[in-house]
């Protein structure tokens, strides 16, 4: 094995042996359930824990001091790797899956999209549906270091920003990377566990407040039923899911700074703010539209707009209604927000606020520049000067998704998709959103349906759009794998 190569499979395997590990507990889940189901991921458990094993074994010893170049190569391979270990527990219980909806269920679970093929989730084992929620615990962990701790250092999408030391611009990628990771984690669980603890007080089993903060702060959006949130009668809730959806999708980097003594910093922020005051007028614009058109009244207008509005935008995916009824204007702008995202730094999917000032502060500067053409107007952002380069990284993050978009729209409408599921379905898939639009894929139906050719499909473009586009299409360049 080269040495370029070393150094990832080494940390490859790590994550494939952690991988394997996380399935013990879904595996105690089944037995004490006394399920049958415990040999899938016994099976799964072993054959995990082999592979990563042995990629360790041969490249036991290496240094670990990752370039660039090997920071492209680790990220994309760890997201395939990690989806086909994950799908195993699926391949080997006996649901009826296909290699596509295996591939399918366990990409949508670590990129947090929430897409599902599987039906009848209320009578599945427990340890499947924890192992659902567990995928996108671990995946929601994942972003978070890759946004705040990785991709900063590759220059992907504008996130240079980021970027926290003098020593930036050097080819090694971690100095305290692996310090802001574990703070962000420990803030992570820490909301996680918060939440679990309001879910189970407001109604829900032990299992089901677990399961459901999990996947509500990794903005995953998977459940333990096939109605979501509809299977919840008690208002608090569907309140308490808006506020902890909320905060899987602003940067979690703001809480470390307030627990360190900076309380001001979520309004201080200009990404949060903006986030905020940008997903409040959403949500009033849409509980206006239900009040008016579906003879509701006001609270539960508030509630139900709120929930599906915050769940979409924050890019979780939970549904407490078949918003797909509330007419025309809902499903445009449901449609508009699919793309949003949430906050850079967070769980959340889309294109996210940080991309959507940059891009503002160019267009604002664009037209100065036409008013006063010997006028100066040097670039800032928060105060401080912006580089050309985060400029043009974000200017072609913006680009290549909806240029990605476009082509994956194209491709599920050749293999016989309907327009608005190949629309809605390419939009939720490179946002990471979850529930797409129309009868099929709508925000009550399934991906079960479809031909296993577009779930291969929505699988590389779940994966592309968690991905930040750069970061796997930059691996498909041949000057990339030239010294």
């Amino acid at each position: 094995m080269s040495a370029f190569l070393r150094p990832v499979m080494f940390v490859l395997g790590l994550l494939i042996t952690a991988m394997g590990v996380a399935m013990l507990p879904p595996l105690a889940a089944n037995l004490a359930a006394d399920s049958q189901n415990w040999r899938a991921f016994a099976v799964s458990f072993a054959v995990s824990v082999f592979i990563g094993l042995l990629l360790v074994s041969v490249t036991l010893g290496v240094k670990i001091r990752l370039s660039v170049r090997q920071g492209f190569l680790l990220t994309s391979l760890s997201w395939f790797a990690l989806s086909a270990i994950g799908a195993l527990p699926f391949a080997f219980s006996n649901l009826g899956l296909t290699a596509a909806d295996v591939f399918f269920e366990s990409v949508s679970g670590l990129t947090t999209t929430g897409s599902t093929v599987i039906v009848g989730l209320d009578r599945m084992p427990p340890g499947v549906l924890l192992w659902r929620a567990m995928l996108q615990g671990v995946g929601g962990g994942g972003i978070i270091v890759m946004t705040i701790a990785i991709l900063p250092y590759l220059g992907v999408g504008g996130m240079q920003l980021f970027r926290t030391e003098s020593s930036d611009r050097s080819d090694k990628i971690f100095p305290r990377a692996a310090q802001i990771a574990s703070a962000t984690t420990v803030a992570y669980l820490v909301l996680t566990a918060v939440c679990a603890l309001l879910y189970y007080f407001s109604g829900m089993s032990g299992f089901e407040a677990v399961t459901h903060a999990m996947t509500t702060l990794s903005t995953g959006g998977y459940s333990t039923s096939d109605s979501s949130f509809a299977q919840f009668p008690n208002p608090a809730t569907h309140w308490i899911a808006v506020v902890f959806m909320t905060l899987g999708a602003l940067p979690f980097v703001v809480y470390i700074q307030m627990a360190y003594g900076r309380p001001l910093a979520f309004w201080r922020d200009s990404q949060t703010r903006r986030f905020l005051v940008a997903l409040t007028i959403a949500v009033l614009m849409m509980t206006a539209w239900v009040w008016i058109t579906r003879n509701v009244g006001i609270a539960d207008a508030l509630r139900l707009s709120a929930f599906n509005v915050v769940s979409v935008v924050s890019t979780t995916g939970f549904a407490s209604t078949d918003y797909g009824q509330w007419g025309g204007f809902a499903i445009m702008m449901f449609l508009f927000l699919t793309f949003a995202g949430g906050c850079t730094g967070s769980t959340a999917g889309g294109i996210k606020m940080l991309r959507f000032e940059l891009l503002f502060a160019f267009v604002h500067n664009q037209i100065l520049r036409l008013c006063r053409p010997r006028g100066v107007f040097p670039m800032t952002y928060r105060g401080r000067p912006l580089e050309q380069e985060v400029l043009r990284s974000a200017m072609t993050f913006f680009f290549l998704f909806m240029a990605s978009f476009v082509v994956l729209a194209t491709a599920l409408a050749a293999v016989g998709l309907d327009s608005l599921t190949a629309i809605s379905g390419a939009a939720t898939a490179l946002a990471n959103v979850g529930p797409g639009l129309g009868e099929i894929i709508g925000p009550v139906g399934t991906f079960a349906p479809l031909p296993d050719s577009a779930k291969w499909l929505l699988s590389l473009g779940m994966l592309l759009g968690r991905l930040e586009m750069l970061t796997l299409l930059v691996l498909l360049v041949p000057a990339f794998w030239t010294r």
